[in-house]
């Protein structure tokens, strides 16, 4: 409630608070207006109040010096977490294929430093342009009262989409079905100077957006603390999450030291290129799933049509390639090449715009047995005195799957849950929906990975970590049923 004395607040008492407070309560409020670190203290409540407030200009000047600090000192915790965010996700599966190919390309031309400086720098620049555009989209669709998350991208068929053909042709260059910029085997020359420019800032664009599923557990924290702060701030952390993930490719491209150390280039390079063909192959495989979760069997199979023409599309380019300019074969290899290129687009817009599943259709698949999430359900298991555990997940999300492969899904976390008469719900975020985006930023996150464990007796849930084992699962079960 906002009056001329200042905020009152009315909050819910968590577990251990029954018997009322004994000490002071601390945290940060996030308005409109920014946010503010405050300490409530015990003592007589004001009239129509719960607590004791600081009127006038004293209560001005606190809310001032506080908010102060919390603009500082938050904004470096978060910037130095989002910068050590940034370099886990080099060690994630999704961002793997792409730092690899980078890597490769890295390779070619570390014997050439200026060349090496430049990639480098563009690679950079590329990360850092396109987590400030990803950001400034989420800020701003917030800001229009939109429910939304990071990830926001890849609840959206149509990215999944353009994103799974994207990896397919990237994989059909790696495997030489056509050529962009030269023969890794030719030399670091004609691979940078064709294409190693525009080819190092798209690949840190790539590397970005699919980076999403890969949301790292430092991340959590501080994304979720740059969504209430003021935008300028929001995105300086936006653009630290980027430096670390660029970082380490740029201090190798910066080092003529450690560039003297990649081995000359010969054929070893095309095999490596062959070989990281398949990562790529891959993610695209993964993408093509989790499109058909998204979507449905029938917009799968325009899907896998697209992809079809676009591998045939791009056959015949390289077969171009091959051909001299003026000759007859060039000419109908290359209008061969765009009528299947025009197919691919046709086959591959028409997968987009299928219509979606119904709702529980394509929710994640758990191996526990399990419950739609919703605040109803919630209420209505503590209103029976069971611990709830929830789960807010989604199929592009890397770190759910490894979480409910390693932890969610064993025997023993099963009887875990029946011998704690625990319920299991799960809210699958795979495609957008406005309630889990608003339960995740009521617990201060951005995304999912999202653990929530409510105790049998009622109250405020714990955040589980978002890393999580067996044993820690059992343990929280039986701790929240006492």
């Amino acid at each position: 409630m906002r009056g001329d004395a200042g905020l009152t607040l009315t909050l819910a008492p968590g577990r251990g608070a029954r018997g009322g407070l004994t000490g002071p309560v601390a945290g940060v409020l996030a308005t409109d207006a920014g946010a503010w670190e405050i300490t409530a203290e015990p003592g007589a409540a004001l009239g129509g109040t719960t607590g004791r407030a600081i009127s006038g200009e004293a209560g001005e000047r606190q809310a001032a010096a506080g908010g102060g600090a919390t603009t500082a000192a938050g904004l470096l915790q978060a910037a130095l977490l989002a910068l050590l965010g940034g370099l886990i996700l080099n060690l994630m599966p999704c961002v793997f294929p792409i730092l690899a190919m980078k890597a490769a390309a890295l390779s070619a031309s570390a014997h050439e430093t200026r060349v090496a400086r430049r990639d480098g720098l563009l690679f950079l620049a590329g990360v850092l342009a396109t987590f400030l555009v990803l950001a400034g989209a989420l800020l701003a669709l917030r800001a229009g009262g939109q429910a939304v998350g990071w990830g926001f991208q890849l609840q959206s068929p149509a990215v999944i989409a353009v994103l799974g053909l994207l990896m397919l042709a990237v994989a059909l260059n790696l495997s030489g079905v056509f050529d962009i910029g030269g023969s890794l085997q030719g030399g670091a020359g004609r691979l940078s100077h064709v294409s190693g420019g525009a080819g190092a800032f798209l690949t840190g664009v790539l590397a970005v957006v699919v980076a999403a599923p890969c949301t790292a557990p430092f991340m959590a924290v501080a994304l979720g603390a740059a969504l209430v702060m003021p935008w300028p701030a929001a995105l300086g952390v936006f653009l630290m999450l980027g430096l670390g993930l660029a970082l380490p490719y740029v201090v190798v491209s910066l080092s003529p030291g450690l560039l003297r150390r990649f081995p000359r280039p010969g054929p070893w390079m095309e095999r490596l290129r062959r070989l990281l063909a398949f990562p790529m192959y891959g993610a695209a495989l993964w993408l093509a799933w989790v499109f058909a979760r998204q979507t449905g069997g029938a917009a799968l199979a325009l899907l896998f049509g697209a992809g079809l023409m676009l591998a045939l599309a791009l056959w015949l380019f390289g077969l171009m390639q091959g051909e001299r300019a003026a000759d007859r074969r060039g000419w109908l290899s290359g209008a061969a090449a765009l009528i299947a290129l025009a197919l691919a687009a046709v086959a591959g817009v028409a997968a987009a715009r299928a219509p979606a599943v119904e709702p529980g259709e394509a929710s994640a698949e758990t191996v526990l047995a399990s419950q739609p999430w919703s605040p109803e359900a919630v209420r209505a298991a503590q209103g029976q005195g069971r611990p709830v555990l929830v789960n807010f997940t989604a199929d592009w999300c890397v770190t759910c799957k490894i979480n409910e492969g390693a932890a969610l899904s064993s025997a023993r976390v099963g009887q875990a849950i029946t011998a704690t008469n625990a319920v299991y719900l799960v809210g699958d975020w795979t495609r957008r929906d406005d309630a889990i985006a608003r339960e995740l930023e009521r617990h201060g996150r951005s995304g999912v990975p999202l653990y929530l464990l409510y105790p049998a007796g009622g109250g405020e849930p714990r955040i589980l970590p978002q890393l999580l084992t067996e044993g820690l699962v059992i343990e929280s079960l039986q701790e929240a049923a006492r």
